[in-house]
């Protein structure tokens, strides 16, 4: 009998699967699942957000602080489990991986309740340099609040990107391989993100920003001096309208020293300083503006004064009284400033917004006057200097690489916390001599620049300083001055073993993408502390710079302390 061999039925194809992200669960929004190295990691994170940054912190600020570095702990954490998942890795087995989990979970732990004990201490030790009021430590529901309110909306967000990825993932790999699904959308989702960041927000951003500070331009507050004086922009006999300077020039050409003050501060002799401003409303173009301040100049008697300051503006048009008036002192009055208006924005917001605008509006301006100085006879020529603070540093850089000045150099420029954006500022302490901080370059021995602090620097370098000097006056506590996007992956200089300044805390540290972060949160405070920290830079600061730039004939250091003590008892308006 022959044994039958039964065949093997046909063989049926595989039903193909049909695609599934590549992660894991959460895959809702709202789901109640965590990483575990996620949250470990997280409580790591929220340990360094307690640690000191260039600023005292209020608990607002320090809630918005930890709740944004709990969420990058976070993520690194999460995002780390699941690339480690992805590649097939192998974890720890056993009794061996709950151990080591419950040496990292209690070390995280230890680590945020440690640092949450010595947070307050720590900010404090930063107040009292400052002299400010010590932190209490009921401030801490406001950061606990605060920080876990952002770490949901954080994460919430974040699932919510997540899954719109996934969700295009899927629909494009019904129709596409799985790899060029995930390239392809990716790529789109990517650009339609960055487009939607860079474009609609930023611009809806600047757009309603400029709406909301534009009336507030047209303000005239009860505190504000109509001129009468035939030397300011704003008179009746100025070709300035005063209603058309704007809020800042209102306050600018009403401010200042009066010719009794300079009496009494100098023993008499003293001139009516003079003060023209053309505001944004004055005319229609930056070369109308310019126009109309030389057209000022030359109706005051500008140009038969001995000093002559073309000043660059901060964003909403002011010029720091501290920064002008010790020059008005310095000279007797002997002297005529001149500022013009670019934008309506707030400092912190016109960084952003309006580097280009004031490029232009400070050489535009500085040619117009200075083709017209240029010409006039040397002798009974005035001297003419640039003044900027904060952004108007970068307008008075700007000038300073015309090719304008070589023929007819400038005799000086002050620069007062020259923010980051600035290039020639950066390029100098990256240039600067090896033994000297980078908080307070010395470059080429100083002779032809220099820097200094609160504390008089200016001393520094070789005896040789040529006929044009440039300041810059720098606090090293002035994030505005110091915060770089490179601090995310790069220890600053300026926090290395001798390169600190007298003003930071000797406990700040870096760690990667924390301290930037901090250092960015400072950057809206900087001008909210004690004068003579951060962002506020003192009349003597400022007088003591005014002396070096325009080095008056026959002044002594006697003189200079006399006359900052004149200037420390004057009330400081901020506007």
């Amino acid at each position: 009998m022959t044994a039958q061999t039964t065949a093997a039925p046909p063989a049926v194809p595989a039903r193909r699967r049909p695609w599934r992200p590549s992660l894991g669960a959460p895959r809702r929004v709202f789901d109640t699942t965590f990483s575990g190295v996620g949250l470990t990691v997280a409580a790591w994170f929220f340990a360094l957000s307690l640690l000191p940054s260039l600023l005292p912190r209020g608990a607002m600020v320090q809630g918005i602080a930890s709740g944004v570095t709990v969420m990058i702990g976070y993520g690194l954490g999460a995002g780390a489990q699941a690339l480690w998942r992805y590649l097939g890795i192998p974890s720890v087995p056993g009794r061996a991986r709950r151990v080591l989990v419950a040496i990292f979970v209690g070390l995280g732990l230890w680590a945020a309740v440690f640092t949450g004990w010595r947070q307050v201490g720590w900010q404090n030790e930063i107040r009292t340099l400052y002299g400010m009021e010590p932190a209490s430590p009921t401030q801490w529901p406001v950061i606990i609040g605060l920080t876990l309110l952002l770490a949901v909306l954080i994460l919430a967000a974040s699932r919510g990107l997540r899954l719109l990825f996934r969700t295009v993932f899927r629909w494009l790999g019904r129709r596409l391989p799985r790899r060029v699904a995930v390239v392809v959308g990716s790529a789109v989702l990517l650009a339609l993100i960055w487009s939607i960041l860079t474009g609609v927000l930023v611009n809806g951003f600047f757009t309603v920003a400029n709406n909301i500070f534009a009336p507030r331009d047209t303000l005239i507050a009860e505190d504000m001096r109509r001129t009468t004086e035939p030397e300011r922009s704003g008179s009746p006999q100025s070709l300035s309208s005063w209603e058309l300077l704007g809020r800042q020039g209102r306050y600018f050409v009403g401010g200042g020293p009066s010719v009794a003050e300079l009496d009494a501060a100098n023993g008499g002799g003293a001139k009516e300083p003079i003060r023209v401003y053309a505001g944004l409303r004055s005319a229609d173009t930056v070369q109308g503006r310019a126009d109309l301040v030389l057209a000022e100049l030359k109706r005051t008697g500008a140009f038969d004064r001995k000093v002559l300051v073309i000043a660059t503006t901060t964003g909403t048009g002011f010029l720091d009284q501290n920064g002008t008036d010790p020059l008005e002192f310095l000279w007797n009055g002997d002297t005529a400033i001149a500022g013009v208006q670019y934008s309506y924005l707030p400092s912190w917001i016109s960084l952003l917004a309006d580097q280009d605008a004031v490029r232009e509006t400070s050489r535009v301006v500085f040619d117009t006057v200075h083709q017209y100085w240029s010409t006039l006879p040397e002798t009974g020529l005035p001297k003419l200097y640039l003044y900027g603070l904060s952004l108007g540093s970068l307008g008075v850089e700007s000038i300073l690489s015309s090719i304008n000045v070589i023929n007819e150099p400038i005799d000086g420029a002050l620069m007062s916390g020259p923010p980051f954006v600035n290039e020639m500022h950066a390029r100098l302490t990256a240039q600067r001599q090896p033994d000297s901080p980078a908080y307070l370059p010395v470059y080429e021995q100083g002779r032809t620049v220099r820097f200094t602090a609160e504390q008089n620097g200016l001393g520094r370098g070789g005896t040789v300083w040529g006929p044009t000097r440039l300041v810059y006056l720098q606090h090293a506590s002035d994030p505005i001055v110091f915060f770089s996007p490179s601090m995310a992956f790069s220890s600053p200089e300026w926090l290395k073993d001798g390169e600190r300044g007298p003003d930071v805390s000797a406990r700040m540290g870096w760690f990667p993408l924390v301290t930037m972060w901090q250092v960015l949160l400072d950057l809206p405070g900087a001008g909210s502390i004690p004068m003579g920290y951060g962002h506020l830079y003192s009349a003597t600061s400022n007088l003591e710079s005014w002396v070096a730039v325009t080095n008056p004939p026959g002044w002594t250091p006697e003189k200079t302390a006399a006359l900052a003590s004149v200037l420390e008892k004057r009330p400081y308006k901020d506007t």
